[in-house]
């Protein structure tokens, strides 16, 4: 069986590809140290793939420790989401992330060398495109303008990547850059689970729908958009996590090494307004909102050419935005009225 060291497998986007790892016939092996996640996750997990994770709680800055699960585990590639996320905390305090999603990637790959692991699928963001000017953005869009040190990690991270498969003959390389991942498991058993106040849209979205929250905050309706908020590729989670195993897959059908780069999105954009109001009608609920002012780093608008990914994984998305809130607003439910005051 195909085992596969997913480290940050607890997480939003690692815990949902851990299912479909599972579903397609891997061996997901999670190593997380939970910083930003919950227990409950792997509970989760257990419920819906009827077998309890193997989880290795580590850190994956520590090299020591990694060394121990790779010459437990003897994995034959690598899925790497461990990493710090949140854009505002990343403005202040930029060497947490720095240390963390750099120093993480440069152990995984010493670590993968030393065990002659040489598949490794990387997610990245389309935070490496900046404020592009091309819409929609295919994988040729300049990048290196980040608006931020979490984008500026996954745009070291990448050329990291570059770097190591150049000098490493044998190294197999893909690296993902995501849109807008949103929503949760239909089971409503795992979701995005954010600590304290959410900084992604849809998460605040479920919290003041369920009463947490006064109200959402629209950060501008003076865009040049149609209803005058920021437009975003929102990606059903579920969908997204599929293409992790697609990734793999292609991977593995290589004879010679690669390093290639893919946008997972839907190819499609919608405005912040559009999100809420298709909440609203696709759940029956009210979600109070004020307009606000702008919010510094935003960009106007930023959606996926995914052409490549179609043509080359064999991967398009099959979930609608509709789809995706209506998960996220039963995962909410789940949760009952859990979340951080403001």
């Amino acid at each position: 069986m195909n085992k596969v060291i997913v480290t940050g497998g607890a997480g939003f986007i690692g815990s949902h590809t851990y299912v479909e790892l599972m579903g397609a016939g891997m061996e997901p092996i999670i190593v997380d140290d939970l910083r930003n996640s919950e227990e409950r996750v792997l509970g989760g997990l257990e419920k819906i793939t009827g077998k309890k994770p193997v989880i290795h709680r580590i850190d994956c800055t520590d090299r020591d420790a990694m060394d121990r699960v790779f010459a437990a585990e003897k994995p034959s590639s690598v899925i790497h989401f461990a990493a710090d996320k949140a854009v505002g905390e990343s403005v202040q305090d930029p060497l947490k992330y720095y240390h963390n999603n750099i120093g993480s990637l440069a152990t995984l790959l010493r670590v993968m060398q030393g065990h002659g692991v040489k598949d490794v699928v990387f997610s990245s963001s389309c935070t490496v495109y900046g404020d592009s000017e091309d819409l929609p953005v295919t994988e040729n869009s300049a990048t290196g303008q980040a608006a931020s040190p979490y984008g500026y990690t996954k745009v070291v991270c990448e050329q990291m990547l570059r770097d190591v498969s150049a000098s490493d003959p044998g190294l197999r390389v893909v690296m993902l850059r995501y849109f807008n991942p949103i929503g949760a498991h239909p089971s409503a058993h795992i979701g995005e689970l954010p600590i304290g106040v959410p900084n992604s849209l849809v998460p605040y979205i479920t919290q003041t729908a369920a009463g947490i929250r006064e109200r959402l905050t629209v950060h501008g309706d003076d865009y040049p958009t149609r209803d005058g908020s920021c437009i975003r590729d929102y990606i059903h989670v579920v969908d997204l996590a599929k293409a992790h195993v697609a990734a793999l897959r292609w991977l593995s059908g290589r004879k010679a090494p690669v390093c290639e780069v893919f946008n997972l999105g839907t190819g499609q954009g919608n405005t912040v307004l559009e999100a809420v109001h298709t909440f609203e009608e696709v759940n029956g609920v009210k979600v109070p909102y004020v307009i606000g002012p702008r919010r510094a780093g935003d960009v106007v608008a930023m959606y996926a050419d995914t052409t490549k990914s179609s043509e080359v994984l064999g991967w398009r998305t099959e979930l609608t935005l509709a789809d995706a809130l209506r998960d996220a607003w039963h995962w909410q439910q789940a949760l009952g009225g859990e979340g951080e005051k403001e």
